[in-house]
């Protein structure tokens, strides 16, 4: 193919947003590789299979290519400068990052959303790439929001919610689920979701104190739902948080666990609100989520997520 050709076809393949990965391995020192690739996939729940692609062209082909384990580290959204040099040509790049060995010996990088620890199941010649799939032998998820990627530069879901606010008056809630069930706060039988107004600082910090007052170890993710309330001048943002991999309904120090599968039973006064939360039970039970935005009676709801 041209070379403008290529161009063009790389530049049709970035319009599709990806996450961040740093691929890691030994080679035959048993020194730790790695490299940046957006190309990660799922395959296979059980048996549990992802794949990978790497370039021919990669130092690091034929250890990549000949290893038995490697690991896949989903890159958090503060994770821009690990991602930046691990895609750069750095003589020492384990040395500029903090990382551990798993128990396969393959790198984990510390801070990551996500990571896979896999023994290589299958290597698959394509074109001017070969295909990884390893078999996970290991997981664990943070539950904090990834770094992403679309045409050629970085964007950060979470982090670029705060330049959707357009109101003085604003409340932050937190959506947040774990096993089927969800927290709501209930006063006088009303039932609400937890919610803080933003007086100071940044709306982050203020779904950060949300989330420390409820004493969990939940992170925000995606923005849920944004809409404006006209009658009482405010603008709500909704996060959608999650838990790390394995975790169990601990205690609350504000508000309760109610079961997705009895939420409707509830007392809630909010019509807006009725609203979102039986939106979230249906996505919930597909695990397919989408975005509303607009006002307390009319809006938009587009799928960010497949």
């Amino acid at each position: 193919m041209q070379a403008d050709k290529r161009r063009q076809l790389r530049d049709a393949f970035g319009a599709f947003m990806t996450g961040v990965t740093v691929v890691t391995s030994l080679d035959k020192a048993n020194q730790p590789i790695g490299f940046a690739a957006n190309s990660f996939t799922s395959v296979s729940l059980d048996p549990a299979l992802l794949l990978v692609s790497i370039d021919k062209r990669s130092a690091n082909f034929a250890s990549f290519t000949g290893c038995s384990h490697f690991a896949v580290n989903i890159l958090a959204e503060q994770q821009k400068e690990t991602s930046n040099i691990f895609a750069s040509k750095v003589d020492d790049r384990f040395a500029l990052i903090d990382w551990r060995a798993s128990e396969n010996g393959t790198p984990l990088i510390d801070g990551s959303s996500a990571w896979f620890d896999c023994t290589l199941h299958q290597v698959i010649d394509a074109g001017d790439h070969s295909i990884l799939i390893g078999r996970v032998d290991a997981f664990e998820s943070q539950a904090t929001a990834g770094l992403g990627y679309y045409r050629g530069a970085y964007f950060t879901p979470y982090l670029n919610a705060e330049s959707l606010i357009n109101r003085l008056s604003v409340e932050v809630s937190a959506l947040i689920e774990c096993n089927g069930h969800t927290v709501m706060v209930q006063q006088d039988g009303i039932a609400t979701l937890p919610t803080r107004s933003v007086a100071k600082g940044s709306v982050g910090d203020t779904l950060a104190a949300l989330i420390a007052e409820l004493g969990i170890n939940a992170n925000p993710g995606f923005v849920y739902s944004i809409y404006e309330d006209r009658q009482n001048n405010k603008q709500h943002i909704v996060f959608l948080c999650a838990l790390p991999t394995d975790s169990a309904l601990a205690p609350l120090n504000q508000g309760e666990w109610f079961d997705l599968a009895k939420i409707s039973a509830l007392s809630i006064r909010d019509s807006a609100l009725k609203s979102l939360m039986n939106r979230f039970v249906r996505e919930n039970s597909v695990g397919n989520y989408c975005i509303y935005y607009g006002d307390e009676i009319n809006g938009s709801i587009k799928q960010f997520a497949s």
